[in-house]
């Protein structure tokens, strides 16, 4: 059951947080609810909605959360009412429906409708506003804001949603993906028609409105090509195909070749596919077809919205299907096979060329990649460090900054970072700035400090649906007193990715995983954590039997996926969490050989054809007996690392370091480790939390944590590690070292 809070709500008068779907808690409480900022949470006053958390400003009391008025209505409750707040499991929505005024129906493009809603979280009853709060790599906040007046005025500051239907049901976020689309008794005959450039597909009995086919404006949203980071080869072929395909069609065909063009271009969700398209399509007729809002309509509705799109490419141009796998997905109904051949015809005359963007192949129709429709494939990856710098430098050329900007060093914070995720850091770094502007009184200007604060709470989109590892300010030497653990890491993982060329002067290839094993609860994660902070890595997480599937294929196919976004993401690192769950010894499982083919694809990913470059694995268990021996050999997981139960000085290194925001003057931490003997470092951190949750019901306005409190705390939180299990993992580890 997750742990619950009750505060007392009071309005956030923050500009910057108006309207955005933010609550605002005191630290404390971030560390009561085992939250990090960014996170979503549950709200329950008058009628339940959710929200995501950030830290509340210096000096809130500790009782309070702050809330925004569409909030405080959602919940159905005024000022100095009592709000329960709980950590809650929020899933990307596949759809979003919303009921608004007629003029913003009826003007307002379900794409721009999607931008102005990214990242919130909605819940069935919820209102919302159209303020943005991150708007995607293709469109800046000002072109936006421009955007959205001109659909629909001066009012579009106080346009708000309602949300009438979510999928999956339950609080979701909205995604890239996600298909945010009017409900049909919306629009009435008079409304405002779109942009004089868009024309509206026939209308439709849908309950949800047919989404309109646009035409790319080159003076709105339309980058230049000079202006894009990191993707040179992919704009020079698409630029060849294109004009072999569409200028030059004769040579081709005086080669004996159809002048037929169709391209998938796959990559993460925000990195900027259909930024590159538009770029590149700028001087040609292109049409546009979005994949999530047509995909959610009823059969003939979607084949009704491809036709109407083809209808205007007469005259020959580009047809863009942004995420084509929402539109034909992997699990095919009739009305795809219809809407492939009105693309294949469409293609097989060479007059249009189809460029269709995913960021999720595997669940895509594989008729769309047959050589007679998407013949080719373009791959755009994560940027690195030195591209993520150049990104941030395009962004913030036109910011007013205060001394020159360490980009340098805020791009080697940001893996797993895609064009998208960088706008969002440099827009959470303008509000600071200009709040810092508005409240000092000084000129507007961007510091790095600014851009620091940002990185505490922007996440990358990666990591928005993943469970991919939480990085933090920690680092490994604020591990404990595992000393041999570090060591061994270090040289494991961080000399392979930092010292490349020593490896390679001295001829040996650098280990390619390492097991963490040891009591459950004693830091393996926290490691891990710690590891991947100070080599600036990207984490991808997968726990326990998470791969496995019933279905023959999917779990090898799901390991594959999980390699093949480690590499796109290099440098990262790969973590097993209870890898004995997921590569059991093979030959006695009763699963169908479900686990037996999963321990069969990790072995081929791990020492296949294909190299892990910059790639490490680590995994992680608490029975290494029990972990399929062939995953052990060298070129694998080689380095076992026995993580030991903490002793009294390790405990005190763990206390302090989970003390570092809780306010206990009065605690001595040194003589309260030497108490926890037979502790994991869970439940030291667990004695903390419980000591603040004391605090609070003692007095939900209580400024510091007493000695009182902590033995409260010491009552209620009792050791969990099992000491026969100690004892075995000690000689398994003894074991270890005498083989070796």
């Amino acid at each position: 059951m997750n742990p619950t809070l009750t505060l007392t709500a009071r309005l956030n008068t923050s500009a910057a947080d108006s309207r955005r779907g933010i609550v605002r808690v005191h630290p404390e409480v971030l560390a009561a609810l085992s939250l990090r900022e960014w996170d979503a949470v549950s709200l329950v006053g008058a009628r339940t909605s959710a929200a995501v958390v950030a830290a509340a400003p210096p000096g809130s009391p500790t009782g309070l959360v702050l809330l925004d008025d569409l909030t405080l209505s959602n919940l159905g409750i005024r000022e100095n009412s009592g709000v329960a707040v709980a950590p809650v499991v929020v899933h990307g929505a596949a759809r979003v429906s919303v009921r608004g005024s007629r003029l913003a129906s009826a003007s307002v493009s379900e794409a721009t409708l999607r931008r102005a809603l990214l990242g919130k979280v909605v819940s069935v009853g919820d209102t919302v506003s159209l303020l943005p709060r991150d708007l995607g790599p293709e469109l800046t906040a000002a072109e936006a804001t421009r955007s959205l007046a001109r659909s629909v005025g001066i009012t579009w500051t106080n346009e708000l949603l309602t949300v009438t239907a979510t999928a999956p049901a339950g609080p979701v976020s909205v995604q890239t993906n996600t298909a945010v689309l009017w409900e049909t008794d919306a629009r009435t005959p008079g409304a405002v028609p779109p942009a004089p450039t868009a024309a509206a597909t026939p209308a439709t009995p849908s309950t949800l409105t047919a989404p309109t086919a646009t035409a790319a404006e080159p003076d709105a949203h339309v980058r230049p090509v000079s202006e894009l980071v990191g993707v040179d080869t992919q704009v020079a072929r698409l630029s060849e195909w294109l004009q072999v395909t569409l200028d030059n069609p004769d040579v081709l065909r005086a080669l004996g070749a159809q002048p037929r063009l169709g391209v998938l271009v796959s990559g993460p969700a925000g990195v900027g596919k259909a930024t590159v398209v538009r770029a590149v399509c700028a001087r040609r007729p292109l049409v546009e077809v979005d994949g999530p809002s047509t995909g959610a309509l009823a059969a003939d509705d979607r084949r009704a919205a491809v036709t109407g799109a083809l209808s205007r490419l007469t005259g020959g141009g580009v047809l863009l299907v942004t995420d084509i796998d929402k539109l034909l997905p992997a699990q095919a109904d009739p009305v795809s096979t219809l809407i492939l051949q009105d693309l294949r015809a469409a293609v097989a005359d060479g007059a249009v060329a189809l460029v269709a963007t995913t960021s999720d192949p595997s669940g895509l129709d594989s008729r769309v990649r047959e050589p007679d429709l998407c013949d080719r494939e373009l791959a755009i990856g994560l940027p690195d460090a030195a591209q993520r710098a150049k990104l941030l430098g395009a962004i913030l050329s036109q910011a007013p900054t205060d001394g020159r900007l360490d980009l340098d060093s805020v791009a080697a914070r940001t893996p797993g970072f895609v064009a998208a995720d960088l706008a969002a850091l440099t827009r959470d770094a303008a509000l600071r700035a200009a709040a810092r502007a508005t409240r000092d009184g000084s000129p507007a200007a961007l510091r790095t400090d600014d851009l620091d604060a940002a990185l505490g709470v922007i996440r990358p989109a990666s990591r928005l649906e993943s469970p991919d590892v939480a990085l933090g300010s920690i680092t490994l030497d604020d591990v404990g007193d595992m000393v041999e653990t570090r060591q061994a890491l270090t040289e494991a993982v961080l000399w392979p990715l930092q010292h490349p060329d020593t490896f390679t002067r001295l001829g040996v290839q650098p280990p390619r995983g390492v097991l963490l094993y040891g009591p459950p609860g004693c830091g393996k994660t926290f490691v891990v954590r710690a590891l991947a902070a100070s080599g600036r890595l990207s984490v991808h997480s997968v726990k326990g039997a998470e791969l496995l599937d019933k279905w023959v294929g999917s779990s090898e196919r799901a390991v594959r996926d999980l390699f093949d976004r480690a590499r796109e993401s290099a440098p990262s690192m790969i973590f097993l969490d209870e890898v004995d769950a997921l590569a059991p010894r093979r030959g006695g499982s009763t699963d169908s050989g479900v686990a037996d083919r999963v321990v069969a694809a990790l072995l081929t990913e791990l020492d296949g054809a294909e190299p892990l470059t910059d790639v490490v694995v680590l995994g992680a268990t608490n029975r290494p007996d029990l972990v399929d021996p062939a995953l052990l050999r060298p070129g694998r997981l080689e380095r076992l690392v026995f993580v030991p139960p903490p002793d009294a000085a390790a405990r005190a290194d763990i206390l302090r370091a989970a003390a570092r925001s809780i306010p206990m003057p009065d605690v001595d931490l040194e003589a309260l480790a030497a108490e926890l003997e037979g502790y994991s470092a869970a439940d030291c951190a667990a004695v903390l939390r419980e000591s603040a949750l004391a605090a609070m019901r003692r007095d939900i306005d209580a400024a510091t944590v007493t000695a009182d409190d902590v033995a409260t705390a010491r009552r209620a939180v009792r050791p969990s590690l099992d000491p026969q299990q100690v004892a075995e993992l000690e000689a398994y580890a003894e074991r270890r070292d005498r083989d070796n």
